[in-house]
């Protein structure tokens, strides 16, 4: 492959959010991929379902102007996971996600905690849609944010639906597409031990930093250089 080739391959991200959350947290992320000039397209998915996210998520990678590395956080790796199969997805980045196989979801992979794991603070379901205490949100998700900022996020979080949650993938793109994972070793909603363990069963590149679940927003830095990584070494399968 020639190295225009494989530039064509990496030129465009798509970022994906997960539960609780939207788009916007995606900021910093974006602003320091655009400085180094990528296409950046955050989708906003509704969070209804694993169906109507992978449809957004879908549209976003196909207005793309080329191949794709599509990122994901938390609930967004399981959404990356069934739409990077997609033939313009070219890699896949795990941002402190979940990373399910075939048949799995986030229910499913949050179904057996090992002793001591934290707890997420998520409140019955209203509606048929989740969300996180408030009081709890700022500890659990967003420690290492900005205390105003992780206030906000607290009190406009976006409706998680159940059917979201259960959602199942069917044909995990890590089988077929190169992946990488950062593991948030301060995370209060996903253990950093399951972390490790899904990103070592997809056999994707590994990279540890310290931060909380939300290291995204409040530390965007080692993300953004760890989907440069992607784009400079995905293939386009």
């Amino acid at each position: 492959m020639s190295n225009a080739s494989v530039n064509a391959a990496v030129k465009s991200v798509v970022l994906v959010h997960g539960g609780f959350v939207d788009g916007s947290g995606w900021e910093g992320v974006h602003n320091l991929l655009k400085k180094d000039g990528y296409e950046v397209i955050v989708a906003q998915n509704p969070t209804t379902s694993l169906a109507d996210d992978v449809a957004v998520t879908k549209r976003a990678i196909a207005s793309a102007s080329g191949n794709v590395i599509l990122v994901g956080h938390s609930y967004g790796g399981v959404v990356i996971t069934e739409s990077g199969t997609d033939p313009k997805v070219a890699g896949l980045v795990y941002i402190t996600a979940f990373a399910p196989d075939r048949g799995e979801s986030v229910a499913t992979l949050i179904s057996n905690p090992q002793p001591g794991d934290p707890v997420p603070p998520i409140l019955p379901p209203v509606d048929g849609f989740l969300f996180l205490d408030r009081s709890k949100f700022t500890d659990s998700f967003a420690a290492d944010v900005r205390p105003d900022l992780a206030a906000f996020m607290g009190d406009s979080q976006r409706p998680w639906g159940i059917p979201a949650l259960e959602g199942k993938v069917s044909e995990p793109a890590w089988r077929t597409k190169p992946s990488w994972y950062l593991v948030a070793t301060e995370d209060k909603m996903i253990p950093p031990a399951a972390q490790r363990a899904m990103a070592g069963r997809a056999e994707a590149v590994k990279t540890e930093a310290a931060g909380s679940h939300a290291i995204y927003v409040s530390n965007p830095g080692p993300v953004a250089d760890l989907i440069k990584q992607a784009a400079a070494n995905a293939r386009k399968s």
